[in-house]
């Protein structure tokens, strides 16, 4: 008769050390957060490395935590049992940092941030100057270019960029969404196809005429394209808008360079510009351990003033 195998002490070794704290602390904030993505960005890491930790805790326990599926993510039996007992070792690590917290509260340091010019000038600056006022020992090296940077080639703590595919090695957090719509001078324009008569004033290289693509708000939402040929382009988005304001032009910009009360004036209520970059200014920083706390703690108030709840499971 074939006798079982006691387990051998090196499988349990292997096991006892996958569940230490760090991961028993990984493991329970994953399961609060709902979604490896929310979790990551708690946790100042990429998706794809918090998805490795999961796997390699599993793999040495011999048991699947997590139940997947493509629209959600939930507990096995065992990810159950074990979550108790895990929920209790984030708690005591959080109450751990709570009490190290008043050390940490007054930042310091130089944070080097880079920032399109028009997000920069409009959204950002403002933010920089309520966050240095609690925090006035902190100092900002600030790189306001359209130039897609390498955060940890060029020595950056921070990014704020208008991407829909962020880069996979950098923790992406979206801080503020926008429209680009049609700005002028005047009473609005009777339809879409009005737009093409106007003098254009466009950012970027546009000698040549431009397929333009066009979302309504709706009810029912409509898409529309459109031939734009631009009056005056350029690199520097301030100028267009100075321009617009002098009367000489329609000039295609993201909401947030338009203040309330501006002399400026959607000419196409109800439309926005289909941007290829997507609609969202993300904030990307260096997952830990390369990334500065000091980063992080500026993107989490940025996303509290611009009013961006936690995100959950996605």
């Amino acid at each position: 008769m074939a006798t079982k195998t006691a387990p051998s002490r090196y499988r349990r070794t292997v096991a006892e050390a996958a569940l230490d704290a760090n991961a028993l602390e990984l493991f329970a904030r994953i399961a609060a957060a709902g979604s490896f993505a929310a979790a990551a960005r708690e946790l100042g890491l990429t998706r794809a490395a918090v998805s490795r930790r999961i796997a390699a805790i599993e793999e040495a326990v011999g048991l699947a935590l997590f139940a997947r599926s493509t629209r959600s993510l939930g507990l096995t039996e065992a990810g159950r049992r074990l979550h108790a007992r895990a929920k209790l070792v984030r708690e005591a690590a959080e109450g751990a940092r709570l009490a190290l917290r008043s050390q940490r509260d007054q930042l310091g340091g130089t944070l080097r941030i880079s920032a399109t010019p028009s997000f920069g000038r409009h959204v950002l600056a403002p933010l920089l100057a309520r966050f240095q006022a609690l925090h006035p020992a902190l100092r900002y090296e600030l790189f306001f270019t359209d130039r897609r940077v390498d955060l940890l080639r060029e020595g950056l703590d921070l990014a704020f960029r208008i991407t829909a595919r962020p880069p996979e090695d950098c923790v992406a957090q979206p801080v503020r969404p926008f429209a680009v719509r049609a700005y002028g001078l005047g009473p609005p324009l009777a339809d879409l196809q009005a737009l093409a008569d106007q003098r254009l004033l466009l950012l970027g290289q546009h000698e040549e005429p431009l397929t333009s693509h066009w979302l309504s708000d709706g009810p029912p939402a409509r898409r529309e394209s459109l031939m734009l040929q631009a009056s005056a382009w350029g690199g520097d988005m301030e100028s267009m808008l100075a321009m617009a304001r002098a009367g000489g032009g329609v000039v295609m910009a993201p909401d947030f360079c338009v203040p309330p009360g501006d002399v400026l004036a959607d000419l196409l209520p109800g439309w926005r510009m289909v941007v290829a970059e997507g609609e969202w200014v993300q904030a990307l920083t260096l997952p830990v351990p390369a990334g500065s706390e000091t980063a992080r703690a500026f993107v989490a108030f940025v996303r509290a003033e611009l009013g961006q709840p936690q995100a959950r499971a996605e």
